[in-house]
Order: structure tokens, then sequence, then C-alpha cells
């Protein structure tokens, strides 16, 4: 079996451990049930499938999904706490009930805080300035929103804070769509925006059955998906790239599309490619990251994605990577926001 299938399985064999049983186990030892190998072993092999039904499979099964999301997001907060408490523990004498005092009582507002964050979209206002802007203008760019993770009806909420901001254009900056329960009228909703909207993939745009045949639909929800390619708006040179290409690919397309006579725009979900092309790439719009969605995994992400949110900088260009307008898995968001953003361009030094 190839390394680059080997090092997946064994990741998500590590994560259904880590994840779904660990934490589950210690607290079960705290209250004074010690757990076998073998419930261990079963246990984790059960989640083990699961995942690998759910992620390999596409598959639309409610039940399952919500599983694997909510499951991940009880886990994640149940893991981090239980650490927390065993490191504690490491410096001070806690007893067993004392540690389970402690993780319910830090458990329960967590997940209450994370689920009524997550509801919540705000808008981030940005202003750049560069001396190749022909003109001012406002545009307003989001990412990672998720429609079938999330209901179509989140776009009730963020459709009118676009249309508020009254933009020149809107850019989407990928994984709009995450499952193969999704259908195109799931975007009606984005008719309702006044304003040209430019899309680029993210990476879950792939994962969903019969991916290309909606994204070819998306011109139906007045979505132009620019599949590496340029387009020239309010005289800025927009270059949008897939996703789903090698990083050396998404450069020398960058480099094709690039042009010197006009203020370059890169769209690309991942802001991976950025520390390439910082030097000609006059303002990069990316998000994927979610800010690592639930704290502390934020640390574990920038791992992967040392520009992890915010704005970076180089010399007189500019990356923003967003947190995500909306979250992906489970419903929880402790350590980062939801958001979009209303970015101002000028000549104005």
């Amino acid at each position: 079996m190839k390394l680059r299938i080997i090092i997946p399985l064994t990741i998500l064999l590590l994560f259904s451990y880590l994840i779904f049983v660990f934490p589950f186990e210690t607290i079960a030892l705290w209250l004074g049930r010690t757990t076998s190998y073998q419930e261990t072993i079963l246990s984790t092999a059960f989640v083990y499938l699961v995942c690998l039904y759910y992620f390999r499979s596409k598959s639309s099964n409610k039940l399952i999904k919500f599983f694997v999301y909510e499951g991940m997001g009880i886990g994640t907060i149940s893991l981090f706490i239980v650490i927390f408490i065993l490191v504690i523990s490491l410096v001070i004498t806690i007893s067993d009930t004392q540690k389970i005092l402690i993780y319910f009582l830090t458990f329960f507002p967590s997940i209450i805080y994370g689920f009524i964050n997550a509801k919540k979209v705000s808008v981030k206002q940005l202003k750049f300035s560069h001396s190749k802007i022909k003109k001012n203008i406002s545009f307003v760019f989001l990412s990672d929103i998720h429609i079938g993770s999330n209901r179509p009806k989140i776009l009730k909420k963020i459709i009118p804070l676009i249309n508020q901001q009254n933009p020149s254009f809107v850019l989407i900056g990928g994984d709009l769509i995450d499952s193969s329960s999704f259908k195109i009228q799931d975007l009606d909703e984005i008719k309702k925006i006044k304003a040209p909207i430019y899309f680029v993939t993210g990476n879950h745009e792939y994962y969903v059955e019969d991916s290309q045949k909606h994204l070819n639909d998306f011109k139906i929800q007045n979505i132009k998906v620019l599949d590496n390619q340029s387009v020239l708006e309010e005289q800025i040179n927009i270059i949008g790239i897939s996703d789903n290409q090698k990083k050396d690919n998404k450069i020398n397309i960058f480099e094709q599309l690039y042009d010197s006579d006009y203020f370059n725009l890169l769209l690309v979900h991942q802001p991976s490619i950025w520390n390439s092309l910082k030097e000609k790439a006059n303002l990069t719009l990316s998000g994927h990251t979610h800010n690592g969605q639930i704290f502390p995994f934020n640390l574990i992400v920038k791992i992967q994605f040392p520009q992890i949110y915010g704005v970076y900088s180089h010399l007189k260009n500019y990356l923003y990577v967003s947190s995500g307008a909306a979250t992906w898995g489970p419903k929880i968001r402790i350590g980062s926001k939801n958001e979009i953003l209303n970015i101002e361009l000028s000549n104005n030094p």
C-alpha cells in the first residue's frame, strides 16, 4: 500500500481513538470503571470504520453525519479538558471526584458558548492601498460556508450582511458546499446578492458526489467559477486558482495570469502558496483554516499553515486568511468567529 494512502488512514485511526474514545475512557476511569483492551480496540475500530465510510463514500446519511460531526466537537472539547486535568494532576493532587467536577464545570459552559458563538456572523472592515489601484472600490470576500454541513438557511443570515456593504463585486474563496446531500436549489438565496459573484473551489467541493455537475450549475445562481482563470473587474485583475492541484501547478497558473499593468488580486482557497507569490500578488485572499475553529486546535493547524488567520504583509503586498463565514463539521466555535470581509482598496498612501 502506498505511503500517501497509509498516512491518511493512520491519521484517521489516531483521530478516532483520541477524539471519540480516549477522553471518555478516562472519564469512565475517574468514575471507577476500567475499560479493557478489547473494549478499546472494538470501540476505536467502530468509530474508525464509521468515519472512513462517511468520508470515503460521500454519504449523505444524516444520522452518520451527526455522529461524525457532533462527535468531533464534543470529543475535541472533552479531549482538551481531560488533557488539562491530567496535566494539573501532575502538579497537585486531585481526587477522581474533583476531576469529574472540573470536567463537567468546564465542559458544559464550553459547549454552550461554542454553540452560541457558532451562530453569529460578523462583518470585518479592511483597507488596503496600492499605487496600482486605479480608483477606490470596495468588495466583499467570504469563504467556507459549507452548505451541506450547514443548512441552506444560513445564507439568509449572510446575504443581507453582504448587500448592506454595497460591494462592487463579491469573492467566495471555496468550500461553499461540502456534502453529497447538496442540491443547486440550496443556493437560491445567493441570487439576492446585488453584485457580480466570483468563486474558486476549495477542497470540500471535490468531496461531493457529482461535484463537477454542481460546479457547472453554479451559473444558475449567478456565480462565475474562476477555474484557473482571471477576470478584469473594476480595473482589478482577479486571478482564481482551483484547489484540486499541486502547489507547483498553482504557482505556474498564477504566473501565466499575472498582469503587471494591473493590481493583481489572487483568490485561492489555501494560503500555502503565498510565500512563493508574495513578490507579485498584490492581495491574496484565502480561507480553509477556520482559524482552528476550536481552541487550542488552532495551535495544531498553525503547524501546517503558519499564516493561519488575519493580515500578513510583504512590502506593499498583502495576504488575508479568513476564519470562514461558517463552521465545518461540529457547529461549535471557541477562540474563533464567523466573518465576512468588506475590503476597501484605494490609491491613497
